[in-house]
Formats: structure tokens, sequence, C-alpha cells
């Protein structure tokens, strides 16, 4: 078996209403369809639920279920709010700032630009606290090549010593120029 691609990531949300209402006006995405069943098809549990499904384009598909029965949704509280989230790719830093500015006028706290050196991103949350970020690729076939050679030895070198390794440390330190060219 090989997997061809994802079909859908789902995460919870709060109202699907107000969240499909969101991501169409903040991130554009369409409103593809939804579910609503009383009696949940995998388990046969009894508990009414709202799937609602939108496109996050090249038929990639962000998903949430509204479970009105359980406790109010909360994140995983032993891992870092900047840890989870979901990322959106999009074709260029104009597009980036564009969608920047339009969260900020509307009173959403945006962090960054953050320069990652192979992409560029800001970060923001959701109406349901999901931490979402919008990113757009720099194309450095170089660094990129660079990082390939090294994945495994960063891996393996954490894996015994559970500390940063120190291979790509060139990414953020200011001096990727000089070490592509070496």
């Amino acid at each position: 078996m090989k997997i061809e691609k994802i079909h859908h990531v789902a995460y919870r949300c709060k109202d699907a209403k107000e969240t499909v209402e969101w991501y169409a006006k903040y991130l554009n995405m369409d409103y593809l369809l939804a579910f609503a069943e009383n009696q949940v098809p995998s388990t046969k549990e009894l508990d009414p639920y709202m799937h609602v499904f939108l496109d996050s384009g090249n038929g990639n598909i962000l998903a949430f279920f509204e479970l009105p029965t359980k406790p109010d949704m909360d994140r995983d509280r032993n891992t870092p709010d900047w840890v989870q989230h979901i990322a959106f790719q999009v074709a260029s830093m104009d597009e980036v700032l564009e969608c920047k500015k339009k969260l900020e006028a509307n009173g959403i706290k945006v962090i960054g630009v953050t320069d990652h050196t192979i992409f560029k991103s800001i970060y923001f949350f959701d109406p349901n606290g999901h931490r979402l970020e919008i990113t757009t690729r720099v194309e450095l076939p170089e660094v990129e090549r660079k990082l390939d050679e090294v994945k495994w030895d960063m891996l393996n070198e954490w894996s015994e010593t559970k500390r940063a390794p120190n291979h790509a440390n060139w990414m953020h330190d200011g001096t990727y120029t000089q070490k592509i060219t070496n």
C-alpha cells in the first residue's frame, strides 16, 4: 500500500456555522459539504454531531466537528500553543502580507512575518483556538539540498541526545549564504 494523499484533516470546533463563515471570510475557503447525524457511524455511539468540510486548495480538505453534548473543547495542556497548528501555503509573500493586513484590520492578533529561511510565515488563532499558519516557500534549492544531506544525521543525533543538533545552525545565524557555497 502507498498513501496517495491526505483526504481530510478533522478538528473540533465550538460552532460549525461560525467556523465555516470565519474560514470563508479570512482564508477564502469554500464550504464543500456537511454531515449531521445523531449516531456516530464508526462506533454506533448515540451522540449528535455536525461535521463540516472546507476546501483548502488542491484537493486538500479541512474538516470540523461540532459536538454539542461533549464538555467544552480545550487544547492539550501538556503541549505548548506553538506546536499544534495547521499551516496553509500560498503562492507569494504578497499574499501572506495581504492576509496579515486583513486579519489585523479585523482585530485578529498576528505573529510574524517569521523567516524560516526556506519559507516565511505568519501565525494567528481561529475562533476555536486552533493555531494557524499562512506560509510561502522561498525557493532556495541549495539550502534544501544541504538540509536533505543532514536530515538523518540530525534525527539520529536528536534521538540519542534529545538536544538540538548543530547541523543546520547556519539557517538561522545569518551565514546560510556562505554555507551553501562551500
